[in-house]
């Protein structure tokens, strides 16, 4: 199937492009947070050339426990997104948990989350896309790549071919994930660009009781690794201060380190378009 090419703002998001970056805390914190942490990460992708998302959560729905911090809620969030749009000039990412949030949120943001345990909930799926937004589409923990195209379906019947797929691990046993690389290629042959959650990937999920553990020490590892086998974007949680972040503290990538691990991502990424401009990108096929 021919590359799709996903353009948010003056953002080209396809294979044929230099990667794209989706970044930003775990949840809203406080609006002066929030700009700080914009307007820091803007600066160092500019450094690099790359487009930039904001990303951020205004709710974070799906807790360990009852005691976790959920975000800054839905009317306190959005003049945070609109003021980072207006004065940074920078689009903005957030999540999504139900259908009736979907006409809500698309009028302050550039582009519709579907949290990776609700990738296949039709009303959420027909909602967001309903509003013609971008929708970045989690790959489920406990989904293979290949039936992922049954929830592009499910968005593309309402007209809707502004999508991302984003892989972000896959259930390994208990409190574990892992990643198989082979599903970026696979879920590419759906057309549509591909994302590659590093931070989300190092989580291992309530390992701790009541919240989740991580290994963010393996983030550029799997930056690396994904770079190579071939995404169009990249999608990183990163904070000023991880340990004080009010959810994922164990995975979020400390800000102090994004300049390096993007500086990697960008080389071994060049490098993959190289070769696939030399060789294609699959030479190899299936048949004998």
């Amino acid at each position: 199937m021919s590359a799709i090419k996903v353009n948010c703002e003056n953002i080209e998001i396809s294979n044929n492009n230099k990667i794209c970056i989706i970044a930003g805390p775990c949840q809203l914190e406080t609006e002066q947070h929030a700009m700080d942490m914009a307007g820091k990460i803007k600066e160092i992708t500019s450094k690099f050339g790359l487009g930039f998302i904001y990303k951020t959560s205004f709710d974070k729905a799906n807790r360990t426990s009852l005691k976790g911090k959920r975000g800054a809620g839905l009317d306190t969030s959005l003049p945070v997104f609109d003021k980072i749009k207006k004065e940074l000039n920078v689009p903005i990412l957030t999540d999504i948990h139900n259908a009736e949030q979907c006409s809500i949120v698309s009028k302050h943001v550039d582009v519709l989350q579907i949290p990776a345990f609700l990738c296949r909930q039709t009303d959420l799926l027909v909602a967001a896309a309903k509003t013609n937004k971008i929708i970045n589409l989690k790959k489920g923990q406990f989904m293979s790549p290949w039936n992922m195209k049954n929830s592009v379906k499910k968005i593309e019947h309402f007209g809707n071919d502004k999508i991302i797929l984003t892989e972000r691990g896959t259930f390994f046993g208990y409190n574990m994930l892992i990643n198989d690389m082979r599903s970026l290629a696979i879920m590419r042959e759906t057309g549509y660009p591909i994302c590659f959650d590093a931070t989300h990937s190092v989580q291992q999920p309530t390992s701790m009781g009541d919240i989740s553990g991580g290994q963010r020490e393996f983030i550029p590892h799997l930056v690396r690794a994904s770079c190579a086998t071939g995404i169009d974007v990249l999608f990183m949680e990163v904070h000023n201060s991880p340990k004080d972040a009010l959810s994922d503290k164990n995975t979020v990538l400390d800000l102090n380190y994004l300049e390096r691990v993007l500086n990697e991502a960008k080389k071994v990424h060049n490098i993959f378009l190289e070769l696939k401009d030399k060789y294609g990108e699959h030479y190899i096929t299936h048949e004998p």
